[in-house]
């Protein structure tokens, strides 16, 4: 008997509208396994490139054989207006309208946080439909207000978070997470530890598989005769590039080895002043390329490199789609970050040092380079093969499954 899944996540999207991330290639990947999957979005986030406004409240449309709803909400200017809580709570309230717009009754429910409003209306769902409900954790709140916003854990809305939070923990019948350290803060905010399960961010096969020849224009900026160091992805406050211009200027002078970071965001400019103003000749800015384009970026490097900042937070661990991805492509990771559950380590995928250290990143770099091929090889194979072993969307998908209906019901 074919199962059906609502999966409620206000920040998914499409390959359309956004980056078509974790939320479309699990749903794709169950729908793929003959699950009747929904996935129900907001028709507005300051995530997506290309938002679609509808009219009607709610919409529904296909891609490939999945079900994709989009909830109407206010529109906001970015990431901080105030309007923002007023999209999570129009985006909360009209969850319970799907009750009258789509016909099929879910076997399971899945919420995925942020924003943890919208668990509220899950649990209603749930209880309405009497289906097991599974609450996702990608990024902790209240927790990230209070420990990297500064807001004090004795503001209304934070006390409001936080008794939602704890609720949530204690309603679901299963809690999950890409964080795979959350589940000490989770145990200690009251959830029973047997329901936490680990599901971490993946790569998609088939979509690498599938990838694009790079640019030519964007190749020819990639020097083949250079030991090359890399960051592909977001230019922003958190990727912690600063740390890396900086390792850049103490290996100034070894000129065989060369920075290129490839992306686009609201940091670049600065950096891209900073490069000028330290006449550091051996650092490279490329724009973004298409996300088919990503593997073959990737191709062109001899390690990557994946920074973060020095926050208590990451102590939980780390979610980026960087590091499958950085993973899969078989090439060495270096990894500045002080958190806990590090996977380069863990995996023997690469070297870890500390983060925003410019001096030990250097360091690493140096003892990189001097390394055999055979020795980044094995790296890089040790990445790869973990990549296919824990972070393959069709293998988690399966995990998802089980974790939704229960293994008797997997086919």
């Amino acid at each position: 008997m074919t199962k059906t899944v609502w999966i409620i996540n206000q920040y998914a999207s499409t390959p359309e509208t956004g980056m078509g991330g974790r939320h479309y290639l699990l749903a794709k990947e169950l729908a793929a396994n003959g699950v009747n999957v929904y996935l129900i979005m907001a028709s507005f986030h300051h995530l997506l490139h290309s938002p679609i406004q509808p009219e009607s409240t709610y919409t529904m449309s296909t891609a490939g054989n999945l079900n994709v709803i989009r909830i109407k909400v206010p529109v906001y200017n970015d990431a901080h207006n105030s309007r923002r809580i007023l999209n999570w709570s129009i985006f909360a309230y009209r969850l319970l309208g799907l009750k009258r717009f789509i016909q099929q009754k879910p076997d399971a429910i899945l919420y995925s946080s942020l924003s943890l409003v919208g668990i509220l209306s899950a649990e209603r769902l749930s209880r309405y439909y009497q289906v097991p409900l599974t609450f996702e954790v990608r990024d902790i709140w209240p927790l990230t207000l209070t420990e990297i916003g500064g807001v004090s854990q004795r503001h209304p809305f934070v006390r409001f978070l936080q008794w939602v939070e704890d609720r949530a923990y204690r309603v679901s019948d299963r809690v999950i997470s890409n964080l795979p350290g959350s589940v000490h803060h989770m145990v200690e905010r009251g959830m029973a530890p047997e329901k936490f399960a680990w599901i971490p961010n993946g790569v998609s096969l088939s979509e690498i598989e599938s990838c694009e020849k790079l640019d030519p224009e964007v190749a020819v900026e990639i020097p083949d005769n250079k030991f090359v160091v890399g960051y592909a992805g977001t230019i922003g406050v958190a990727n912690a590039l600063d740390c890396l211009l900086s390792a850049a200027a103490l290996l100034s002078n070894k000129t065989e080895i060369i920075f290129v970071l490839v992306g686009n965001g609201k940091e670049k400019e600065r950096l891209l002043e900073r490069v000028a103003r330290e006449r550091l000749a051996n650092v490279r800015f490329l724009p973004a390329v298409p996300k088919a384009q990503v593997p073959s970026v990737l191709e062109e490097f001899d390690v990557c490199f994946i920074g973060w900042k020095d926050e208590p937070l990451y102590r939980f661990g780390i979610g980026a789609n960087k590091v499958p991805e950085y993973f899969f492509s078989g090439r060495p990771v270096i990894h500045a970050f002080s958190g806990g559950e590090d996977p380069v380590e863990k995996f023997g995928a690469g070297v870890t040092v500390p983060a925003e250290n410019p001096e030990a990143l250097a360091e690493a770099i140096m003892s990189l380079y001097q390394k055999t091929p055979e020795e980044l090889a094995k790296m890089g194979d040790n990445g790869k093969r973990a990549a296919l072993e824990h972070y393959d969307y069709s293998l988690l998908a399966k995990r998802l499954e089980c974790l939704l209906f229960g293994p008797e019901d997997v086919s």
